[in-house]
Formats: C-alpha cells, sequence, structure tokens
C-alpha cells in the first residue's frame, strides 16, 4: 500500500480574467477573437500583458501554463498512476481545484485553456457523471484543514538550504505528507500560506521552474518508496 502524497500547488497564477481590466483593448480584443465574455477567459500575461500592468501582484498573476505543465507532471507519474497522489490547485483568489488522479489531461495548452475555462463556468467537468475536475471557493488554510496532514512542507527560494532527497526522506515516514509549491513565476509566498508549513526549504541555489521541482518531489518520493523497482519486477 502507497502512503498517499497530497500535493498542493498554491497561489496558482490561474484566473478569469479580473473586471479591472474587461475594457482594455487587448482584453477586448482578445475576447472578440475567441467569442467569448472577457469574464469567461482567462488572465494570460502572453496576451494580457498591458492590461495586467493595472492589476495588483501582477507579477504573481496570468500563467495558466505553469499549472498545465505542473498537472502534466504529476498525473504521468508512476505515484499517480499507483494511486500514491493527490493533486490540489489552489488558485490566486482563493479558489481550489481537485483533480480526480484518473484525469487525463489534453496536452495540448490551448485544449487545457478551453477544458480550465469550462471548468470555471460551471464549477465541474464533466457536467454529469464521475468528475475529473471540481472547483470551488476555498481558501488554503481551509483546504489544509480539510486534508489534515501530519507534516507539511513548503517549497521556497527563502527556505532553508536542503537536498530535495534529504526532504522528502522526511515525507516517507509521515502517515499523511503534504507539500506546498507555489504556482507563480515571480514573488514569493504570502504569510498565510507560509504559516501552514512546518518547513520551508530551498533545493537549489537558482530559481527553478515549478514543474521541475514538482518532478523531482515525486521522484524522491517513489525511490523511498523503492517504487521504481516495484513496478518493473511486477512486469516479470
Amino acid at each position: 500500500m502507497v502512503t498517499l502524497l497530497t500535493f498542493i500547488l498554491a497561489e496558482a497564477a490561474l484566473e478569469t480574467i479580473p473586471q479591472k481590466i474587461w475594457n482594455h483593448r487587448s482584453v477586448k480584443s482578445h475576447a472578440n477573437r475567441q467569442k467569448k465574455l472577457p469574464k469567461q477567459l482567462l488572465l494570460d500575461r502572453s496576451i494580457h500583458h498591458a492590461a495586467m500592468l493595472k492589476l495588483k501582484d501582477h507579477l504573481k498573476r496570468g500563467r495558466p501554463d505553469i499549472t498545465h505543465f505542473v498537472l502534466l507532471e504529476a498525473l504521468g507519474s508512476p505515484l499517480n498512476k499507483e494511486s500514491g497522489l493527490q493533486v490540489f490547485i489552489h488558485t490566486c483568489n482563493d479558489y481550489v481545484i481537485k483533480v480526480n488522479p484518473k484525469t487525463r489531461l489534453p496536452k495540448n495548452y490551448n485544449r487545457f485553456v478551453g477544458l480550465i475555462e469550462q471548468l470555471f463556468q460551471q464549477q465541474k467537468v464533466p457536467l454529469e457523471g464521475k468528475q475529473l475536475l471540481s472547483l470551488e471557493k476555498k481558501s488554503l488554510p481551509q483546504l489544509v484543514s480539510e486534508i489534515k496532514p501530519d507534516y507539511v512542507l513548503g517549497f521556497s527560494k527563502k527556505g532553508e538550504p536542503k537536498t530535495t532527497e534529504t526532504v522528502v526522506f522526511k515525507l516517507e515516514k509521515k502517515q499523511n505528507p503534504a507539500v506546498i509549491v507555489g504556482g507563480f513565476a515571480h514573488g514569493h509566498f504570502s504569510e498565510t500560506t507560509l504559516q501552514l508549513v512546518d518547513e520551508t526549504v530551498c533545493v537549489d541555489r537558482e530559481m527553478l521552474e515549478t514543474f521541475i521541482i514538482t518532478s523531482r518531489i515525486i521522484y524522491e518520493y517513489e525511490r523511498f518508496l523503492s517504487l521504481p523497482t516495484k513496478r518493473l519486477n511486477c512486469q516479470r
């Protein structure tokens, strides 16, 4: 039996376009091309950069691609295939997406964007049958309180320098461990997030991409569970 690891992508730069910039030229142009209302579209820095300069904390926002990369890494991992991983996305506006481990996420970015836009409109995907993605208004403290982890490990450039191998070894000894990784390109965790973790660590002298951190955490956890060997032995 594989010990379940809860993976939380926190303060993710994933949101629909805020009302404050609905009338900006770049937003209106994008909405016209997509034949949708601005409120139905995801905020994306590559498209709405000029408009986003008016937003608070704009450097931490408008990066749906980060969530896309992380979900592809996590859901495609052997740990997830062995039912050893539960993924949550906590967004910068305090929404939480619960991801069904069986979800087969689109690898094409445009299809992913369409899927998430659909999720923000109807709160679950699909509408009928077994839910693959569900969305609800919820803060990160509320989510952690519901999960009730016995150890929460946070990854940040401001954390204590330790190797990924060293810190993940601690998780393997817990009954209900959780890790929190930032889902944004620039900046740092809020104080609210930092107060939820038992330990905050930095695993490299440079800022690594979120999907790199994700893959290393999961792989080290798999190694301590001897999962690579166990999966290969099952083929014989």
